[in-house]
């Protein structure tokens, strides 16, 4: 089957080559994993991310066993100057894991982990997700610091830099990688660790996927559960001033073990949710304490009687519970989603009133205004000690347009757009955090925003590993001239 697919210009996506029967059949010769193309009959099923706005076809995929398939794939692309885009949990806001006509590397079948109890590390390939990670290393009674949707892959997760539930004790996710194997824009496998390479491991550490792909992680793991202390209150929305006032006096003097986040939204008709949640328009108060159970219950009482809950659905879980209780809410390729985001230094009342405000203006149920603390040990981590950047800001603003009809697509892109121009105004707010960026293509300000004065040093390091931008389909840092 002769695939067609796009090209590489020097500076943007030009033009298109056929890949013959002859070189795919090559190609096969080596390749463990399966090429698949738009004949296949799992082309359509390979095609889904979770990201429903993505409908997109790329001229062929390549699923990689192991990091000698990554190889492969890279000098193929090499050869024939192709497109590449790369996979691994396809978790992407903006769409970066797909790509119309490109060679897609996708690592959803390299997601081996594999735990050190002794030395607490985990090593992970560069496909899995955190799903995969939780639970193997919670049979030791160990967690690398995650995100909050268990389907979310480690590579984007990590490069990205890592916000979740135990940010707060443990640092970012990113703050926590140890080495990495990276396949280069050229098809060379690097050990990268602080002996070996320790300037790219400096740019893996938030720099995203700008410098090769990485086939394998190794982390920094921590004593966590297997069960920890879930709180979640549930607070009608008639009641969200009130609360989230309490929750930002609470939140200015809480120890590292406390991670808490605030969301408007509107739970949906769903089994799994008690009937008095159905379809309701909430405040949601989630937190975890990363210590004891019963220290956590003492800890974690206060954000239980902000008012009276609709639901109070906390208690002790197990820490892979909590970690995929909001799976159900992101079905794969079912929603559409547009998210920005800003730090703020503080919630004053301003910036409070604008989070209540832009709540009732929702464009979409699904829609969130999703309100995260930060600080704690991730906080403490120098601007310039890891690429990832500023880690003073207390809170951030994301704004979480989700929702289901293409028609409503331009709606709910605007008001994304408009309440973060409105939220960016205020003066405690700075930054930006890419991994919560629908922008496909970012623009030099949201680029100085998220890396600040890391991004000078980011150009150096992508001329280095990635000189003719092979790697652009991501949070995408031009190398510099």
């Amino acid at each position: 089957m002769a695939v067609r697919l796009r090209t590489l210009g020097t500076a943007e996506i030009s033009g298109e080559t056929t890949l013959s029967d002859e070189v795919l059949a090559e190609l096969r010769t080596a390749f463990r994993g399966p090429l698949i193309g738009p004949d296949d009959d799992r082309y359509e099923k390979a095609c889904v991310v979770q990201n429903g706005m993505f409908r997109r076809s790329p001229g062929l995929i390549v699923r990689c066993t192991g990091t000698a398939d990554v190889v492969d794939a890279v000098r193929l692309a090499r050869e024939h100057d192709l497109l590449i885009a790369v996979r691994g949990g396809g978790h992407s806001i903006a769409g970066h894991s797909i790509h119309d006509g490109a060679l897609l590397i996708d690592l959803s079948g390299m997601r081996s982990v594999t735990v050190d109890p002794a030395l607490r590390t985990v090593r992970v390939q560069g496909g899995a997700t955190w799903g995969d990670v939780d639970r193997e290393a919670q049979l030791f009674g160990l967690a690398v610091p995650g995100g909050i949707v268990s389907s979310t892959g480690v590579g984007g997760l990590t490069l990205g830099g890592g916000i979740g539930w135990l940010h707060r004790k443990y640092g970012l996710t990113c703050d926590n990688l140890r080495s990495a194997e990276v396949v280069t824009a050229t098809g060379k496998v690097l050990r990268v660790d602080e002996d070996n390479h320790p300037e790219l491991l400096w740019g893996l550490r938030g720099g995203g996927g700008n410098f090769g792909i990485v086939t394998a992680f190794e982390f920094d793991a921590h004593p966590v559960g297997p069960v920890v202390w879930n709180g979640t209150a549930i607070y009608p929305a008639a009641n969200a001033e009130r609360v989230l006032r309490f929750w930002r006096d609470w939140t200015t003097d809480l120890p590292d073990e406390i991670t808490t986040r605030a969301v408007r939204w509107t739970t949906p008709t769903a089994p799994h949710l008690p009937p008095e949640l159905h379809d309701q328009d909430v405040l949601i108060i989630g937190a975890l304490h990363a210590g004891g159970t019963a220290d956590g219950e003492r800890a974690l009482a206060p954000m239980r009687r902000f008012g009276t809950p609709l639901v109070d659905l906390s208690g002790p879980t197990p820490y892979r519970a909590v970690q995929s209780m909001l799976d159900p809410f992101f079905p794969k390729g079912e929603l559409l989603s547009y998210w920005k985001s800003t730090y703020c230094r503080e919630l004053d009342d301003a910036v409070l009133d604008l989070v209540l405000r832009s709540a009732l203006e929702r464009p979409h149920p699904r829609t969130m205004v999703h309100v995260p603390l930060l600080g704690g040990a991730a906080g403490r981590i120098p601007e310039t000690a890891t690429a990832f950047g500023d880690r003073s800001p207390q809170y951030m603003l994301s704004f979480d347009a989700n929702w289901t009809d293409a028609a409503d697509t331009d709606r709910a892109v605007r008001w994304v757009r408009d309440v973060l121009a409105e939220a960016g105004a205020q003066p405690s707010a700075t930054g930006t955090y890419l991994n919560f960026s629908g922008e496909a293509v970012l623009d030099p300000g949201a680029r100085m925003a998220a890396y600040g004065p890391n991004l000078e040093r980011l150009g150096r390091l992508k001329a280095t590993y990635d000189p003719e931008n092979r790697f652009r389909l991501n949070n995408n840092i031009p190398p510099a001239s």
